[in-house]
Formats: C-alpha cells, structure tokens, sequence
C-alpha cells in the first residue's frame, strides 16, 4: 500500500520531508512522531563531553545496569548505565565515549549518576557512541 502526502511548495515540516510514497504507514507514522525541531541555542545547552572508562561494574540486583567511573579530563565521574546485557565490564575499559555532563544528578539503585552515556538504538545490539580516534578526555563535543 503507498502513501501519499500532499504538502503545499516550501510548507512541508522536516517530518513531512521523511515521508514519501514508497514508505509505509507505519514508517511514515514514526516520522510524524518524530522528536520537535530545536534550536541551535537549545543544543548549545548540552555539555556533551569526551570520557574515558576508568572502572566498570555490574549493579548488585539488576541485569541491566552498569556503573561506571570515567575520567572527564581531571574529574571522576560515576555514571550508570543500561548496559550490562550488552558488554561485560571489562569490555568497557579504556573506551572513549561521549557523556551529557550537564544533565542533572539522578539516583539509580543507591548511586548517584552523573551524566548520561550516549548510545544508539532501541533494538539489541545496542551501540554505544565512540571516537574514530584518540581525543583526550573532557574534551566538548560539537
């Protein structure tokens, strides 16, 4: 089955633009479900961060958490994570990835987590977000 949007010329929402004829419904219902446009000022609010995994451990009850202890350029950071059905902790060790260092503190399972690792995907296998090459940690990313 084809769908078809009509749009009238330069009004289309970058939702719109996704959706063509030969998607299908239910691809073109997640394009409309899409996350709301920001704004370059919205992203500049992000402090995303280079870190190094400097220790990692399973959390005692859960299959799924992990803590982390990463460095970002002279500061320890702990940092739990839902990762743990995807990489042990040695796997973890030594990785560069990218952290929000600015998102607020939160406690998960008695630890207090500051920041959040960044990953991609809903479905397993997960992918965690690396470096193609060596940068030192704390460095921003933009």
């Amino acid at each position: 089955e084809r769908v078809e949007i009509a749009v009238a010329e330069g009004t289309e929402t970058p939702a719109e633009r996704v959706a063509s004829p030969t998607l299908s419904k239910e691809a073109t219902q997640v394009a409309r479900e899409a996350v709301p446009t920001i704004t370059i000022e919205d992203f500049a609010k992000l402090d995303l961060r280079v870190v190094r995994v400097i220790s990692a451990e399973r959390v005692h009850g859960t299959d799924k958490l992990m803590k982390l202890e990463v460095d970002m350029g002279g500061e320890k950071r702990t940092v739990v994570a839902a990762i743990a059905q995807e990489f042990t902790p040695d796997e973890m060790i030594d990785k560069l990835l990218v952290l929000v260092a600015n998102l607020a503190p939160a406690r998960i399972r008695g630890i207090v987590s500051q920041g959040m690792i960044l990953a991609a995907g809903d479905e397993k296998p997960l992918a965690l977000v690396t470096l193609d090459r060596e940068v030192p940690p704390g460095t921003k990313v933009r």
